[in-house]
């Protein structure tokens, strides 16, 4: 289908009587253009309303429902959600309610029955509203549509395991991308540029010559450059070594305050908070944001100021000394000061037969771009954080059902409130506790999982599970030197050991037992593994390189 051809994504308004002309006036002329904006007053037919434009072929990307309608406007939302569980919901109200609505619309938001509420707009130019609007289109976008510009082209056949994490990078780097079969018009003349015999998948992008074989290391190496363009005189003030919360907001102040600042990153930008489809609870967000905008934000805040970011460059050793050396694929970094930002990773299941089918219905970490792939499946999500927990209700949106599977009792052990109440509002998502995977497989792909569950072992039909199990350091290639718990998570300042002290005083908060070598984030042994926390010792860190570089007292 051509993007002439494709029918316009819908926005569904479903108003009161006497607001009917403001908001259809106010919504046409912001959104007419690309998005087919459909009124109805008809209450109590608006299920089979939306219903029959899905059945048309069209995708409903919002729903906005009055408050000042005769029934309760939440329950509308809830009915509508059972038709078009993707589309972003919101409830309108006007300025007279508002203060009165509160009460009603409060304990709905904190449990997602909606995404938000907003005035209706009382005149010209209202541009917070039409802010808000403007991001839930955008959200809807990036995590339910395909993508109109084909920014980045992927040839494969539907057989090559690399193209799910080559998805998943290329999304937490918000960068659109469309397959293709290698027997389509875009297909054979990729193909063609690439050369007889060329292996898939092949990825083209950025007007450089297209990837054969590729992986998403290769993808991530290949097409962000290399350390090695900075030259080989180049010295960096401070080089840090992941590009989660930590590192890039490191990046950001160390590259603001003048520092020369490189960032090694060994996946894409955004580490795992990258991976969450929405943070509810990060400052100064009140809608929300998901873990790629935020990360891509940061990347382009970092980058204005100066900081230079490699991706697909895992860090592979550290040589101290008045330069410090940081080893990554194919070359060296120097640099005055080190940040270990470097974050955790999950840990594996170490079930051979699921191992086996990791991209093929199997994903260590949320996989947002194979979400909308599972639309009409039952999922399994094995882990109990936020990461789970965000990643249960993104899938829910597509799935015909999630479960969520923990070895605890309860979720609230390890999972905010807030995720624990949405989660137990909705009705597609069931959480199993005392139990765990021992087994799966299927024909070429994921069909089936086991879940021991006390003495008993269970069978269950599954199109996908994904793996968000817990946190270890992912930093064994550190130095002796830098000092670290039976864990090996790093030990910073009051942590370290006192035979590490250089002298009587502990180093300074942030810095190891090495100095000029500093920690942050999920990485330091005794954080708090939230985004909000990990970006601010990563702020708070530069400080400490400044204090470590600045010039010795005369």
């Amino acid at each position: 289908m051509t993007e002439s051809s494709r029918p316009s994504p819908v926005i569904l308004i479903v108003p009161a009587e006497e607001h009917r002309t403001v908001l259809t006036d106010e919504f046409a002329s912001r959104y007419g253009r690309d998005y087919d904006v459909q009124v109805t007053t008809d209450v109590l037919d608006v299920t089979d309303f939306a219903a029959a434009l899905i059945a048309g072929g069209q995708h409903i990307a919002l729903i906005a429902v009055d408050f000042a309608l005769d029934i309760d406007a939440v329950d509308v939302l809830d009915v509508l959600r059972n038709v078009s569980p993707s589309s972003r919901r919101i409830v309108l109200v006007a300025m007279g309610t508002f203060g009165a609505s509160l009460d009603e619309l409060r304990p709905a938001l904190a449990v997602g029955r909606l995404d938000t509420y907003l005035l209706i707009p009382q005149g010209p130019r209202d541009e917070e509203f039409h802010t808000a609007i403007a991001e839930y289109l955008s959200d809807w976008a990036t995590s339910t549509s395909t993508p109109e510009v084909a920014g980045v082209r992927i040839v494969d056949d539907g057989t090559q395991i690399e193209v799910a994490g080559i998805r998943d990078f290329l999304d937490r780097m918000a960068a659109p991308w469309t397959r293709y079969q290698p027997d389509s018009p875009v297909g054979r003349e990729l193909l063609a540029e690439a050369g007889e015999g060329a292996a898939l998948p092949v990825v083209s992008a950025f007007g450089r010559p297209p990837l054969t074989g590729a992986t998403e290391q290769l993808v991530a190496s290949t097409f962000y450059g290399s350390p090695a363009d900075l030259g080989d005189d180049y010295v960096a003030d401070l080089a840090i070594i992941g590009a989660g919360p930590a590192g890039l907001a490191a990046a950001v102040y160390g590259a603001s305050e003048g520092l020369r600042t490189v960032v090694l990153e060994s996946e894409a930008v955004g580490g795992q908070a990258g991976t969450s489809s929405m943070i509810r609870n990060y400052l100064g967000f009140p809608r929300g944001v998901s873990g790629m905008r935020l990360a891509f934000r940061a990347r382009l805040q970092a980058s204005r100021f100066g900081a230079r970011i490699f991706t697909g460059r895992p860090a592979e050793g550290v040589s101290v000394g008045d330069l410090h050396e940081i080893a990554y694929d194919g070359g060296v970094v120097r640099a005055r000061a080190v940040l270990i930002a470097c974050g955790v990773r999950y840990r594996r299941l170490g079930v051979p037969a699921l191992e086996d089918l990791v991209g093929l219905g199997v994903y260590y970490g949320a996989a947002t771009s194979v979400a909308r792939e599972m639309e009409g499946r039952d999922v399994f999500i094995v882990g109990g954080g936020n990461s789970a927990g965000q990643a249960a209700i993104h899938l829910a949106r597509f799935a015909r059902s999630v479960t969520i599977i923990v070895r605890r009792q309860t979720l609230s052990e390890t999972m905010s409130a807030y995720l624990v109440n949405e989660i137990a509002m909705q009705r597609t998502i069931r959480v199993r506790t005392g139990a765990r995977v021992v087994d799966g497989g299927g024909d070429g792909r994921l069909e089936w999982i086991d879940l021991e569950v006390g003495p008993s072992t269970e069978r269950h039909d599954a199109d996908g599970l994904f793996l968000l199990l817990g946190a270890e350091p992912g930093c064994d290639w550190l130095p002796d030197e830098v000092s670290r718990d039976r864990r090996g998570f790093v030990l910073t300042g009051r942590d370290i050991p006192k035979s590490a002290w250089r002298g009587d005083l502990p180093p300074a908060a942030l810095e190891t037992a090495v100095p000029g070598i500093f920690a942050a984030g999920d990485v330091r042994a005794g954080s708090m593994k939230r985004v909000a926390s990990a970006s601010g010792e990563g702020a708070g860190a530069v400080a400490q390189v400044h204090a470590h570089l600045a010039p010795a007292p005369t």
